[in-house]
């Protein structure tokens, strides 16, 4: 939780755009994941990418009876991230290596009796911050991210590139966000334009926006940093190099709960990492829904080869409205957290995991670990 500063507290997340090279990686390997689920159901991936300097590489395991073009849905993900320019070092026709094999034996076994597809814990968290019960601070992170590439996209500011980060820190108050402390962005932009332009599109086009839909002002001007270096043109993986699975704080709760020990983009729902971290999520998220408690956090923990969780946590932090049995008791009538219980009741055998390789996995409508349902 917040670190007390007097007598109010601060806390900051970060988020990145979808071109970030972390997030290439996460969007490849998700995608290979949707077209193997798409065209077979059943079929297992553990997909790493690796991003350079005009280097894409894949590594990892898959099992399935779905024949993919790797090379085709690389090229495609990269063209749709915006990496259109040669000159940017990074590209559709950079130089792709395929390493990827068969999934191992020893791991199908377990996962062929509906075992988890490997040992690790999981959380969830919900919290009442905002309306997608996230907290606030990863929340206009994401915002701020998503909106650098709808700008960008929708060339409402022709100057910007494909890559980007965001970060927030937030003032609390007796628990409750109420000001804007900081806002830090850093967005790749042509060479052309002056580092003042960028700054005032950025205020105008990004920040004001984000923070005008959330109810909060932009805080004083020294308090907004745009591109802390001064500039910055060449974006993506010429940069910095890119790994699938990077970015776990990102793609959870911003550091504001605690993070499981695996990563979630390129695995399909057999791996608990991934499935196990979004059953945790609607429970949480159920629980604050429905009044039991204004925040809550939910542990689950998996060995390899086994259907059910060694463990099973629910914390509310002092602020539950119920005992701790009805908590658990609720849990139990909401899902069943077997590793095939959490499959079937979320339908995560579908190709639904592209569009969570960008601006976080959870507090999105639509995907089926943020429903909230009746018990």
């Amino acid at each position: 939780m917040p670190n007390t500063i007097n007598d109010y507290t601060l806390f900051t997340s970060e988020s990145v755009c979808a071109g970030h090279p972390d997030k290439i990686c996460d969007s490849i390997s998700d995608a290979i994941l949707d077209e193997a689920l798409k065209q077979d159901p059943d079929s297992r991936t553990g997909i790493e990418t690796v991003a350079g300097a005009n280097q894409i590489s894949l590594f990892g395991e898959i099992k399935t009876k779905a024949k993919l073009d790797y090379y085709q849905i690389i090229r495609d993900t990269i063209r749709k991230l915006g990496y259109t320019n040669k000159s940017w070092g990074f590209s559709e026709e950079s130089h792709f290596n395929n390493y990827i094999h068969e999934q191992s034996p020893e791991i199908a076994i377990g996962v062929d009796q509906d075992g988890a597809g490997d040992q690790g814990m999981m959380f969830g968290y919900a919290c009442e911050d905002t309306p997608e019960l996230m907290p606030m601070p990863i929340t206009l992170a994401h915002s701020l991210a998503r909106q650098i590439d709808q700008v960008r996209e929708a060339k409402v500011i022709a100057w910007l590139r494909p890559d980007g980060k965001a970060q927030v820190t937030i003032r609390y108050e007796r628990g409750k966000p109420v000001l804007i402390e900081k806002v830090v962005i850093a967005i790749a932009h042509s060479e052309e334009v002056s580092p003042e332009d960028v700054r005032e599109g950025a205020i105008k086009n990004i920040i004001e926006p984000v923070l005008t839909k959330y109810g909060f002002k932009l805080p004083a001007s020294e308090n907004i940093i745009v591109n802390g270096t001064g500039v910055w043109h060449i974006p993506g993986p010429d940069s910095d190099a890119g790994l699938t699975g990077r970015k776990i704080v990102v793609d959870t709760y911003g550091g504001y709960a605690r993070v499981g020990g695996g990563a979630f983009s390129g695995k399909d729902p057999s791996k608990v990492d991934r499935s196990g971290a979004y059953a945790a999520r609607y429970i949480a998220k159920n629980i604050v829904a429905h009044g039991l408690a204004e925040k809550c956090e939910v542990g689950l923990a998996y060995v390899i080869g086994q259907p059910y969780p060694l463990m099973q946590t629910i914390d509310c932090f002092g602020t539950a409205k119920v005992s701790e049995q009805e908590l658990y008791d609720f849990k139990d009538k909401l899902i069943d957290t077997s590793v095939k219980g959490i499959i079937d009741a979320l339908n995560l055998r579908q190709p639904i995991y592209a569009q969570t390789s960008a601006y976080g996995h959870f507090g999105k409508e639509g995907l089926p670990w943020e429903q909230v349902v009746k018990i």
